[in-house]
C-alpha cells in the first residue's frame, strides 16, 4: 500500500511516501508561514525521490492538528483535493499522535507528553504511551488546550519519567525545568514528521481501521481562529 503523508500543522512543512516495507522518501522545509507555497513542491519532490507517480498513491495521510490555523487549512484542503481527484481515501492523524509516535519509535520507554505551541500564551497537549493498537500508540489523555504553567502537571503519577516533546515543550522548557521527572526532548522531536505520519496511517489502514468520508476530514483547531478572537475582543471593548 502506497501512502502519501502531508504535513503542515507547524512551521515545518513536508511530505513523505511510504510503502511499509522500507521504501519511500521524505522532504521537509521550514515553512516560515509559507505553507501554501512550500507544500506542493515538497509533495512533488517526495514522489520523485521515492520513484513513485502520484497516480500510484493509494492512501493520503494528513496531519489534522492542532497547530497553525493556516497550515492546517492548507494541508487538509490539499489532501482532500488530491484524494477526490485520485478517487482514494484520506486518513487523518493528529499532530500530537505523530509527535508521540516519533518519540516512541526513537526508543523512549515510558509515557510521552506531546506539546504543540498554540501561540497566544497557550499550548496543545496530550499524553500517550506504547500500546497494542495500530501504530503502537495508546492515548492517556485527549488533546487539550493548556497554559504553560499547567505543564507541571505532565509528571506521571507513578513517578516514572515522562518525555515532553514538540515545539511547545521546547518553547516553554523553563516551565518544565523544575518538574521531576519530566525530560524535554531536543529539536529532532520538535515538529511532526511526515514519514511518521504516513507510517501511522499505513498501520491503521493495514489493521482494518475504517475509512471516513472526505466531509469528516476536518482540522482539529481546539480554539477559534485568531481573526475571530480579535474580532470578538474588539466587539467586547466597543470597537467599531
Amino acid at each position: 500500500m502506497i501512502v502519501l503523508g502531508i504535513e503542515s500543522a507547524t512551521e515545518l512543512v513536508g511530505a513523505a511516501v511510504s510503502d511499509g516495507e522500507g521504501g519511500g522518501a521524505e522532504v521537509t522545509v521550514a515553512g516560515r508561514r509559507r505553507h501554501a507555497e512550500c507544500l506542493a513542491p515538497a509533495i512533488e519532490q517526495a514522489l520523485a525521490l521515492s520513484g513513485r507517480q502520484l497516480r500510484e498513491v493509494e492512501v493520503l495521510a494528513v496531519d489534522l492538528g492542532p497547530g497553525l490555523f493556516t497550515g492546517l487549512r492548507v494541508g487538509v484542503a490539499t489532501a482532500k483535493g488530491l484524494a477526490q481527484g485520485l478517487g482514494i481515501e484520506v486518513v487523518g492523524v493528529t499532530s500530537l499522535e505523530v509527535l508521540a509516535a516519533a518519540a516512541l519509535d526513537a526508543g523512549w520507554p515510558g509515557e510521552v507528553a506531546a506539546v504543540v505551541d498554540g501561540r497566544r500564551g497557550e499550548v496543545f497537549v496530550a499524553r500517550y504511551r506504547r500500546g497494542p493498537g495500530p501504530g503502537g500508540l495508546a492515548e492517556l489523555s485527549p488533546p487539550a488546550r493548556a497554559r504553560p504553567e499547567d505543564l507541571a502537571e505532565l509528571a506521571a503519577p507513578d513517578g516514572q519519567a515522562t518525555l515532553a516533546c514538540g515545539d511547545g515543550a521546547l518553547r516553554y522548557r523553563e516551565a518544565l525545568a523544575g518538574v521531576a521527572p519530566v525530560v524535554v526532548a531536543g529539536p529532532t522531536l520538535a515538529a511532526p514528521s511526515p514519514s511518521v505520519l504516513a507510517d501511522l496511517a499505513l498501520a491503521r489502514r493495514s489493521a482494518g481501521c475504517p475509512a471516513v468520508g472526505l466531509e469528516a476530514v476536518v482540522p482539529v483547531y481546539l480554539r477559534d481562529a485568531d481573526a475571530r478572537i480579535n474580532w470578538t475582543q474588539r466587539e467586547a471593548t466597543g470597537g467599531g
